[in-house]
């Protein structure tokens, strides 16, 4: 299948002014001002198939949203290639985001003082969307999404999570193939983001709609992507299934374990006992040295089991793992 995104050495460097201290120093920054050069994404290369929804990942300061930009247009790369559907974003602008819809977390595409509908109506009007295929598409985000209650209501007086589903249906109105979304979940309360996360995961799987999403959010990751990027300081660091990020990094795994009898001692070779309470033991291992399924006959083979089950890390920890201690850094 051939990608709709492909991006082969990209790369966007800033050039700053920096300040000089005092009335000399301010005197020569008007005369020759001492410039700067900042590397913000450095190299970076990937492709991404029809369908897929991949998260982009990454400290403040990686180069996410700067690549995020690249890819919608709003930058123009130092170096590198960027196609989209074969079109380049910043070349082909007109033409290019009739095909993409856009979210970011801190601000809205919506008109700050109309009403929610009016600023509907009016990106039907832009993108020439066809009335029937309009309709259906309102009556359908309005019924996921639950905008009814808020419809009418000036954007300026929406809560957040209010305006962030009213930014999403927006973005998505005129069936775009490609989706960007920066923090799409940013300051909301659980309610909330379990609702844009069920719309963003319809979307993608009843649209196919192709997804990027960068989130500082590690459960937008956990329960949306099956595929993640991890940049820091501009570079790509590693692209791949988040089964295989945890296998590589995971660390420890944990094990509960209910048994059939009472047990004294359940300790167990390899294993490290977390806790034993009654009939109920928690265990914790390391994938590099046990796995579950030798974990599991060892205690079969000693003990009598009602019940277990194995709990992978949390994405979280796994992802802080590799930045605290730069696991992904040569």
């Amino acid at each position: 299948m051939n990608a709709i995104i492909k991006v082969e050495h990209l790369s966007k460097t800033f050039e700053i002014t920096q300040s000089q201290k005092g009335w000399s120093g301010a005197l020569r920054g008007l005369i020759k001002p001492l410039k700067k050069k900042i590397a913000a994404v450095k190299e970076v290369s990937f492709e991404l198939k029809p369908g897929e929804l991949v998260g982009y990942l990454g400290p403040n300061g990686a180069g996410k949203s700067t690549t995020l930009k690249m890819l919608t247009g709003l930058l123009v790369p130092t170096s590198g290639v960027v196609q989209v559907n074969g079109l380049v974003p910043w070349r082909d602008r007109t033409k290019y985001v009739a095909s993409i819809g856009a979210v970011f977390g801190q601000r809205t595409t919506l008109w700050w003082d109309l009403p929610v509908q009016e600023s509907f109506d009016l990106i039907q009007y832009m993108y020439r969307i066809p009335d029937k295929r309009y309709r259906h598409n309102m009556d359908l985000f309005r019924d996921i999404l639950g905008l009814d209650p808020f419809i009418n209501t000036p954007v300026r007086s929406l809560s957040l999570g209010q305006r962030m589903r009213a930014d999403l249906c927006a973005a998505l109105l005129h069936d775009p193939k490609l989706l960007f979304l920066d923090e799409p979940t940013i300051g909301l309360d659980v309610v909330a983001k379990d609702k844009i996360r069920q719309f963003i995961k319809h979307v993608n799987e009843e649209r196919k709609t192709t997804i990027i999403l960068t989130t500082h959010d590690l459960q937008d990751v956990e329960k949306l992507c099956e595929r993640v990027i991890i940049i820091d300081h501009g570079q790509l660091l590693f692209d791949g299934t988040l089964e295989a990020l945890n296998n590589r990094f995971g660390g420890q795994r944990t094990l509960q374990v209910d048994f059939a009898e009472t047990y004294p001692d359940v300790s167990i070779e390899g294993a490290g006992l977390i806790s034993h309470e009654g009939l109920q033991a928690t265990y914790q291992f390391d994938r590099d040295i046990l796995s579950a399924s030798d974990l599991i006959s060892r205690l079969s083979n000693r003990y009598k089991i009602s019940d277990l089950s194995v709990r992978e890390p949390a994405i979280e920890d796994t992802i802080r793992r590799i930045y605290v201690d730069k696991l992904l850094e040569n």
